[in-house]
């Protein structure tokens, strides 16, 4: 087994008043030659965004895209005329492929919106563009890990990506063990503590800390303080 760590306060930043952002890896300005990426996964931007405000109408194109909504709520459109507001306990993913526009703004004037948004590389290029959303009930993440995304191929309930990957969500209290086995072979885990106290062979994570493990087909984690965890599996090879 192989083990990274990614303390909270190693991530990169931005601050630019009505947007206050930290980058686990190297995203705009911030630029880090020792966290680009964790296999697939490519970004993982933890924002503030003040009320009212928002990233006007932007391209992407061939990067599979996950938005988690912790509080607040995020309003979406889109060049193929989608229209969303996910707040927490959604999901959100759009497949750019072969390319989209879209922007993203605090529906709410008066409350600031925080989220995770996660990109993953995919593998398969040059898909038709596509973008889900859906509410997952959170009752069925405590003290369980619940599976909110998956590959295309999967039978799960999980919204789809292009890409063999899987993320997890769980809220947890403390004593509890949560062990998880990887969905493919040869992928890695990339923990990340969104709050309270873990451990992971007897490394504390505590709230946004994160862990890149890998070649190992499990892990177990122990909650130390009542806690939410986001699991993301993802290839270590880049197609």
């Amino acid at each position: 087994m192989n083990m990274h760590l990614y303390p909270a306060n190693s991530r990169g930043g931005a601050d630019h008043g009505w947007l206050k952002a930290k980058h686990t890896f190297s995203f705009a300005s911030w630029y880090n030659p020792e966290q680009m990426h964790f296999g697939a996964l490519r970004v993982l931007n933890d924002d503030w965004i003040a009320g009212g405000e928002g990233f006007g109408t932007h391209p992407h194109d061939n990067m599979e895209i996950i938005t988690i909504p912790h509080s607040g709520a995020l309003e979406h459109r889109d060049s193929m005329g989608n229209h969303g507001i996910i707040q927490a306990g959604d999901v959100q993913v759009m497949s750019a492929g072969t390319g989209i526009q879209h922007s993203e703004f605090n529906h709410n004037s008066d409350e600031a919106c925080t989220l995770f948004q996660i990109w993953i590389f995919p593998k398969i290029r040059g898909v038709k563009p596509r973008y889900d959303q859906k509410s997952f009930d959170t009752n069925a993440m405590h003290n369980q890990l619940l599976n909110i995304v998956a590959p295309m191929e999967s039978n799960s309930d999980a919204l789809k990506i292009h890409q063999n990957a899987y993320l997890s969500m769980g809220t947890f209290d403390a004593g509890q063990r949560i062990p998880y086995t990887l969905q493919h072979p040869g992928n890695g885990i990339f923990i990340q503590n969104i709050s309270g106290e873990i451990a992971c062979n007897q490394q504390t994570l505590k709230q946004r800390d994160a862990m890149g493990v890998w070649d190992t087909d499990n892990v177990e984690l122990m909650v130390n303080q009542a806690a939410k965890v986001l699991i993301i599996e993802v290839p270590m090879a880049l197609q």
